[in-house]
């Protein structure tokens, strides 16, 4: 597969990039390597290679789910300005 100058400026114009004749000329020629080497891979025979996320194995570290830091409610209410029956109190907003 190769694309053509027509095919690369209908392609920045919907990206909105604009350019020059002589920039889609020197692109033309890239963007056909780029699909040159995308249909070498797909000669390469991968029958029985199983799908990777990344090439070193990741495991996720995980911590014990357990509350740390709650039950302070009283220590967060005592720096509001107003509080009542266990809130903030703020005053009503009507439009």
């Amino acid at each position: 597969m190769s694309v053509t100058i027509e095919q690369v400026r209908h392609i920045a114009k919907l990206a909105r990039i604009a350019m020059s004749d002589e920039e889609l000329e020197r692109l033309v020629p890239e963007l056909n390597n780029i699909l040159g080497w995308v249909e070498q891979l797909g000669e390469v025979d991968t029958n029985g290679v199983e799908p990777l996320t990344a090439v070193i194995p990741n495991t996720l570290r995980l911590r014990e789910d357990a509350v740390t830091d709650g039950d302070c409610r009283d220590a967060v209410l005592a720096n509001a300005p107003v509080a009542e029956h266990g809130f903030f109190a703020v005053p009503k907003v009507i439009e």
